[in-house]
């Protein structure tokens, strides 16, 4: 276990929390937090819910001055948080609720890990019948050529022992409906940003149908093995009745739900949700998989005023999520009561100079003067739309207590790789390293 997530693991095991987010929430609408240890409410002035200590009063000095950088706009969401007793350190309109891109793959991710569960895998099937094998999709976007071609051995193996040697191909991707645009979306993110949400996939490709692609890369490995494949790949439904004769299960949840945030894979978003929303009782839409989302995040008293989201991803630039409320999430997440189910969330937060991740050196993240030194000690979540960038996490401050942020930035008109350096620089105040 390396240093970071050895620490991250005493966070989720050995925290308590005096203030849940709802209470907390309740002490920090409309902070703005320009004097030290007071909040303003309106036009009303309200002692802070804690006594900072020396280092945390030094977050908040020096971010209260370090949020007016120009490379940040004038419209952002910000908070921090002690992790151990949920008291605020600090605050910047922390629930002005504002478009959070990629951090929305915080809530679906809870969500998911709630209702599906850490242990949960994705089952991908073929299934024969009629001189027909069928590839049956069941949201695996993990699922790889090597993936298939196991599955073709096994179906080659079991046709030759029956004397079949000729089949027709279809693919079944019947779990979800048809893909649709999400509120917020449009066609120009097709398929480079993601591709349309379809319950079958090989190798993570963005084409338009990644089912057919899926088959025919199937229908070719069958081939290769001596079967001969007639007529072309097509879409069809399983037929009741129909043996399933190979099947491939993917890794558990909790991984899935790691990688995807490590690289904050769109694709994998999207089908989180609809999985989420299936496993809930629910049709595999958008619309539902949202609705899924705030109920789980209402039950665990995460408060759902002005939160709004239209997809799993954080591409729509319909959604809206407050700081406060991104924070809240990451602390459910990091606490001892959800640890067994949530904690993945905590190890799947990208680490400042992670190669592979969204805060690697090849992102250009934590590589200023100011933020080199925050590197291995920062975990974040990473958000990027036109207009709008955001990072989310945790990191030790100087005062050897875990702090939790949550910083939102909407509508600079910098170049968006000088505002990713100027909240790189934020968290790194949270740290305490850039003092």
């Amino acid at each position: 276990m390396s240093n970071s997530s050895a620490g991250r693991a005493g966070v989720r095991h050995h925290r308590g929390r005096t203030l849940g987010p709802a209470l907390r929430r309740a002490a920090v609408i409309a902070v703005t937090a320009p004097v030290a240890g007071t909040i303003l409410f309106g036009t009303s002035a309200f002692a802070a819910p804690t006594t900072l200590d020396p280092a945390e009063q030094s977050i908040a000095d020096r971010l209260s001055t370090r949020v007016q950088d120009i490379r940040l706009g004038s419209t952002l969401s910000g908070v921090v948080i002690d992790a151990d007793s949920g008291g605020l350190v600090w605050g910047h309109d922390a629930t002005t609720a504002l478009m959070p891109a990629s951090n929305t793959k915080l809530a679906t991710s809870t969500a998911a890990l709630t209702v599906l569960g850490p242990d949960h895998r994705f089952t991908t099937k073929v299934v024969y019948g009629n001189g027909t094998v069928t590839l049956v999709g069941g949201g695996d976007r993990t699922l790889t050529s090597a993936d298939l071609d196991a599955l073709a051995d096994t179906v080659v193996a079991g046709l030759k022992n029956a004397g079949v040697t000729s089949v027709k191909v279809r693919v079944d991707d019947s779990l979800f409906p048809a893909p649709t645009l999400a509120a917020g979306w449009n066609d120009g993110y097709y398929p480079d940003s993601v591709a349309p949400v379809r319950a079958l996939v090989v190798d993570g490709r963005h084409v338009t149908d990644t089912s057919l692609d899926a088959g025919q890369t199937f229908a070719r490995l069958l081939a290769e093995r001596g079967v001969t494949v007639s007529g072309n790949v097509a879409h069809g439904t399983a037929a009741t009745g129909t043996a399933t004769v190979a099947q491939h299960r993917s890794d558990v949840l909790s991984a899935v739900v790691e990688h995807m945030l490590k690289v904050s894979d769109n694709d994998i978003a999207e089908t989180l949700l609809r999985t989420t929303a299936l496993a809930a009782g629910r049709p595999a839409t958008f619309e539902d998989g949202t609705a899924v989302v705030r109920q789980v995040l209402g039950q665990y008293g995460v408060s759902l005023a002005d939160f709004e989201i239209h997809d799993g991803s954080g591409l729509s630039r319909a959604d809206r999520i407050p700081a406060q409320t991104i924070a809240d999430i990451l602390d459910l997440a990091g606490s001892a009561a959800d640890s067994r189910t949530l904690k993945y969330i905590v190890d799947g937060l990208p680490v400042a100079g992670e190669a592979g991740s969204t805060l690697g050196p090849e992102w250009g993240r934590f590589d200023t003067a100011d933020s080199q030194c925050a590197v291995g000690r920062v975990s974040a979540k990473t958000g990027t739309l036109t207009g709008a960038i955001a990072l989310s996490g945790l990191t030790k401050a100087e005062d050897g207590r875990w702090k939790i942020f949550s910083f939102i930035e909407n509508g600079s008109t910098a170049d968006p790789a000088a505002t990713k350096d100027a909240l790189d620089g934020l968290a790194a105040t949270v740290n305490g390293c850039w003092a």
